[in-house]
């Protein structure tokens, strides 16, 4: 049986419902869908890779720490996404994920069956996600999850085109469940990164999908071992 449908294990009144939390790429997802987005961008726009190779330079220094990272990552997206409106991404990301969708290869089968198993159980699930939230929503549409409640990434508009206004990565997916009135402690929070720390260490059940020996080392922060989950 998957480590994602041991039986609870905090406490619950009668009639409550249990809240699982899901991320999205790389438990559900094989890879990055808004990265994948993004690539597309740059293959058919040649154009927009000058921009990024003049001011590589700059930030190469970046890539040593995880935030600069994902500086240079909010950086490459608005390049991408330069002088695209709102409606206009709307409109590429959700055609883009009906496309990814029918890509059987790149879900993870028993990740999606976990995912059914527990909304048929009554479970309130949750994906919560660094991916950009309209793309994550036409993917989740298109393989018939679209009632499933989401909370991703969002872009807003701003003076050259649209630039990343949540990231919801981190801690910052504390913060966006807060918002919603969903706090912890929460049953499952299932992962397959330890950037997702912030959910897991409050979760009554945390899981960790195919991680590897050095994650599980890590996982230590936890003080206690993981749950995991193999999913092909």
């Amino acid at each position: 049986m998957s480590a994602a449908l041991q039986p609870e294990s905090l406490p619950h009144e009668p009639g409550e419902r249990r809240v699982v939390l899901f991320d999205f790429d790389g438990t559900l997802v094989h890879g990055d869908a808004y990265t994948m987005f993004i690539r597309t961008r740059y293959r058919r726009g040649w154009w927009r890779v000058l921009p990024a190779l003049l001011i590589s330079p700059a930030l190469l220094p970046m890539t040593l720490l995880r935030r600069g990272r994902l500086a240079i990552a909010r950086v490459l997206v608005r390049i991408a996404l330069f002088g695209v409106s709102e409606s206009r991404h709307r409109a590429l990301v959700e055609t883009f994920g009906r496309q990814l969708a029918r890509e059987a290869r790149l879900f993870s089968r028993m990740g999606v069956t976990a995912l059914r198993q527990h909304v048929h159980r009554g479970d309130r699930v949750l994906i919560v996600t660094a991916c950009e939230e309209t793309l994550a929503a036409a993917i989740l549409d298109e393989l018939g999850l679209g009632a499933i409640e989401l909370i991703g990434s969002r872009l807003a508009p701003g003076p050259l085109g649209l630039r990343v206004q949540v990231h919801n990565i981190g801690a910052e997916k504390l913060r966006q469940l807060a918002l919603r009135g969903i706090h912890p402690p929460w049953d499952i929070a299932i992962s397959d990164s330890l950037v997702d720390l912030p959910i897991l260490t409050k979760a009554g059940e945390p899981i960790l999908v195919n991680p590897d020996r050095r994650m599980l080392k890590r996982a230590s922060v936890l003080g206690r071992r993981p749950g995991i989950a193999e999913w092909d």
